[in-house]
């Protein structure tokens, strides 16, 4: 028999948290993300709870834990989408459909009584952080800030009555390999006339986040799901950025000294932490420290990128996008990254997809998200 749990204090959350490292300990592909981070992410010093009201719960069976889940309200969702809106997310269980059922008829009881009548998910804890169910691609380890899951986990949503919102893809690219056609390289040697590429000015750095807020904000805002960040959010996130990102990864494109595009290159945590099986104590800090600043790491993801609304059905617009991807991949050749992953794309985002494949980029993961009428 399955018994739901709800979480209601800093030991029932220390489980929730540590529940998927006993799920996913036999998968090769699994990284242990730093228990201080999600902890962390789960608590007022997340930028996005001063929006987001959320619950969690874990499925029992006896005293062992086999499944978790939680659901949130997102005030500047229903803004813009109205307030019938409710998300789920953070979705792990054992194989067993009961389970499943179980955990949805627990975060789905919560999201009806704050008037929600439309869910849709898996965001932790919404789309402007880690989003999407993985449906394919399995077979390598995930990425910086990326989700990993269990190849059932689709039937496990989709037999709650789930279906297909949106998908999202992530690409790989060889930075060796890549390349830029003659008849690209032609469209950005006459957009190098207009465009002026620089980077991020570290003497301005807060100025210089709330530009790329809004240069985001205006260039996703007809996404499918999208929340703009505010600029408590993007102020956090830029305190974090300094710390991980060198000032040659994160780079502008302006017109007449306009800020109009940007990127965002972040070297891949993953690959510095997948030993330390989530502890940085007692030795962590040392290495992941060692290992990002002195060592390095040899793969990097494009978690950010840009264009504004204005110039995105412009000739302007992608060109700007190829000149950004053409600096940060001399600023990876240069610091010996040999991959990198671009994520997420929307599916629908034909022109993006266009500009990433023709230059040797290949989608290797996609990720799902799902909705519900209640």
């Amino acid at each position: 028999m399955v018994r739901i749990e709800k979480i209601m204090d800093k030991r029932g959350l220390k489980a929730f948290i540590a529940f998927p490292s006993s799920l996913y300990r036999d998968d090769p592909n699994w990284i242990e993300p730093l228990y201080l981070e999600r902890a962390e992410h789960l608590s007022h010093k997340n930028p996005g709870t001063k929006h987001i009201e959320w619950q969690a719960w874990v499925a029992k069976k006896g005293d062992k834990i086999v499944g978790r889940i939680t659901a949130q309200i997102d005030t500047l969702h229903r803004e813009l989408y109205g307030e019938d809106t409710g998300h789920f997310g953070m979705i792990d269980a054992i194989d067993d459909q009961e389970v499943f059922s179980a955990l949805f008829a627990a975060a789905e009881e919560w999201l009806l009584s704050k008037g929600a009548r439309k869910i849709t998910g898996p965001f932790s804890l919404n789309i402007n952080q880690e989003s999407g169910l993985l449906v394919d691609g399995f077979d390598t380890p995930p990425s910086a800030l990326m989700t990993h899951g269990k190849p059932y986990y689709a039937a496990g949503v989709e037999q709650q009555g789930y279906t297909q919102g949106i998908d999202l893809l992530a690409y790989w690219m060889q930075v060796a390999s890549l390349h830029f056609p003659p008849v690209l390289n032609k469209l950005m040697e006459q957009a190098r006339k207009k465009v002026t590429i620089r980077r991020l000015n570290r003497k301005h750095f807060s100025e210089e986040m709330q530009i790329l807020r809004q240069i985001f904000n205006s260039g996703w805002q007809n996404n499918w799901g999208f929340v703009p960040f505010t600029e408590f959010e993007f102020a956090t996130m830029g305190e974090q950025l300094k710390l991980l990102v060198p000032d040659d990864m994160i780079y502008i494109a302006e017109i007449d000294s306009v800020p109009c595009a940007f990127i965002v290159g972040l070297p891949n945590i993953n690959e510095a932490i997948a030993d330390l099986e989530g502890r940085l104590l007692p030795f962590g800090w040392a290495k992941l420290l060692w290992r990002l600043k002195v060592r390095g790491v040899r793969t990097a993801r494009v978690p950010l990128m840009g264009v504004r609304q204005e110039y995105q059905f412009s000739r302007l617009g992608p060109v700007m996008a190829l000149l950004l991807i053409e600096a940060l991949r001399d600023s990876f050749a240069k610091r010996n990254i040999a991959a990198v992953e671009m994520s997420w794309i929307l599916e629908s985002n034909a022109g993006m997809r266009t500009i990433l494949e023709r230059i040797g980029a290949i989608p290797y993961k996609r990720y799902r998200l799902y909705e519900k009428q209640l």
